[in-house]
């Protein structure tokens, strides 16, 4: 069938120019009575709380704020009910202090959890963009246990956090307002030359997770795989000292004997398949590692012949179909800027729409993947794993060491763990050991699952090598064994299923998962 002109126009729909918060920030030791700014904020633990018998603050920074203030905030808090907990805040307009205003935020128990701190200063950012703050300052009421490295992760965390705290994603509303928010200012987490660095990173991190979530944000009838591609190329023009870019066409890819990606993209939608690689190699010497990073990228997921129907289908959210590719290409943004040595990664998108029209992939079709093997398909809404199939071959003809894939492939794996945690699949603990650690760095929740070998007897064909869905028991597990078809056994590999973490129900937007992790566990393999 001949391609019609891509509907990234369909509805009129444009979407406006928004520019990601431009904040500064700095690391300062500084008396909190003198420092000058629109809002104070104090991060503080239940402990923190604690009163002595004649209601003073027994911690030693609160005690300050609160003598300077004629005691007004021991009695705001009591009077507020404000125990510390995570979640509560209260922000006060009150004389005494160089500050316009003074915030308190609670942490929960005592915790180092980088979660908790990136939670801090979304809250944070979010109070600010309230208040109509201009210059804010944050410090912590007990960093005296930290040790020096904790505290740059701690810095790090409530940077990130104010930048997402401040951002929101308005292209799409015909009313928008910029924030604020110019300046925040760090206290008592220490000065120089590493939290800087630190501070610089997290705001290149903070560009590829705003840079993720406008991808995930994006309607179909904007965000097709011909943009997305676009965005991708846009990639390797602004960073065109580490990065190259090759997109492949449908001919490109029957020449590479694409045909499991081939049978969910060739035919059924009027927007074309574009095949996505972008290289990053390092500036001045050679990459001593080469690793992948592999994200499905269906733009729009109908569910095809199986169509997806019901109130559970979540049809009209099948927009971020394509989290995983936001995830890579996000990660490959902030590593544009931060640019580090020692590390080839090579950025792989499989991007097409599953829709349905008369020469649409059918169920019962029998599609042979890149590496020869042979899948009858005996659900077309079980796509993802069909275009992944061929671009974790293509990742392994690259000459890498390892291979992380991300996608929201399964409903099982929300059922499994819920909307906040990432499924990890795995056969190597070693590379679990790496992105688990990475991930803990980061804060975003991933959990290893089983790769139960016995599970492979469901995936079974009678005349195929391989049907593309089991049972409904232990789906999710089924989905990775599938995956692990079409990986070399000499490459380290991890599938992560974001399905759950990839979208905010309760904020109805996307939340950027994955970036973060994948710009650390990149990091960690640099030299």
């Amino acid at each position: 069938m001949a391609y019609s002109i891509a509907r990234e126009t369909l509805g009129l729909t444009q979407p406006g120019q928004i520019d990601p918060p431009q904040i500064s920030f700095a690391a300062k030791e500084i008396d909190l009575v003198e420092w000058k700014g629109d809002m104070l904020a104090v991060g503080v633990t239940e402990k923190d709380m604690a009163k002595d018998e004649n209601l003073k603050f027994k911690n030693s920074i609160l005690l300050k704020l609160d003598k300077q203030l004629g005691g007004l905030l021991s009695e705001a808090s009591s009077e507020e009910d404000f125990t510390g907990k995570a979640g509560q805040s209260i922000v006060l307009r009150l004389p005494g202090l160089g500050s316009k205003r003074i915030g308190l935020i609670g942490l929960g128990s005592t915790t180092s959890e980088t979660a908790s701190y990136r939670n801090l200063g979304e809250r944070l950012g979010e109070a600010a963009k309230t208040a109509k703050s201009s210059k804010i300052a944050i410090t912590l009421s007990s960093s005296e246990g930290l040790s020096a490295e904790s505290k740059l992760a701690t810095a790090s965390a409530i940077a990130t956090g104010v930048v997402l705290g401040t951002y929101e994603d308005k292209r799409f509303k015909s009313e928008s307002k910029k924030s604020s928010l110019k300046s925040v200012e760090i206290l008592g987490l220490g000065t120089g030359s590493e939290i800087d660095k630190k501070l610089k990173c997290a705001e290149d991190v903070c560009s590829g997770i705003i840079f993720g979530k406008e991808l995930v944000n994006a309607p179909a009838n904007v965000l097709t795989p011909g943009i997305l591609a676009g965005e991708a190329m846009r990639i390797a023009s602004e960073y065109s000292d580490v990065f190259t870019a090759t997109i492949l066409d449908v001919e490109q890819c029957k020449q590479l004997k694409m045909g499991s990606y081939l049978g969910v993209a060739a035919a059924a939608s009027a927007n074309p398949p574009h095949f996505i690689h972008l290289c990053y190699k390092p500036p001045g010497g050679a990459a001593k590692t080469k690793l992948a990073l592999v994200g499905k990228g269906l733009t729009f997921d109908s569910g095809g012949y199986n169509i997806k129907t019901g109130p559970n289908c979540s049809i009209e959210l099948m927009k971020f179909d394509m989290g995983g590719s936001a995830a890579v290409l996000g990660a490959a943004k902030s590593l544009g800027q931060i640019k580090p040595a020692g590390v080839e990664v090579h950025f792989i998108v499989a991007a097409c729409e599953n829709m349905i029209s008369g020469t649409g992939m059918r169920p019962g079709d029998i599609v042979t993947a890149s590496n020869g093997k042979t899948i009858e398909v005996n659900n077309t809404d079980a796509e993802g794993r069909l275009t992944l199939a061929d671009a974790l071959v293509y990742a392994c003809n690259q000459g890498v060491v390892k291979i992380v894939d991300l996608a929201t492939l399964t409903g099982a794996c929300v059922v499994a763990l819920g909307p906040s945690i990432a499924g990890v699949f795995t056969p190597s603990d070693d590379l679990a050991e790496e992105v688990l650690a990475a991930s803990k760095v980061t804060g975003e929740k991933l959990w290893r699952m089983p790769m139960e070998e016995s599970y492979w007897d469901s995936m079974k064909s009678g005349v195929a090598d391989m049907v593309n869905t089991g049972g409904r028991e232990g789906g999710a597990i089924t989905a990775a064994l599938f995956l692990k078809q079409f990986v070399d056994e000499k490459v380290q590999w991890m599938h992560i299923d974001m399905a759950g973490p990839v979208w905010n129900d309760k904020n109805k937007c996307a939340t950027g998962f994955g970036v973060a992790t994948l710009v650390e566990w990149v990091l960690n393999n640099s030299t």
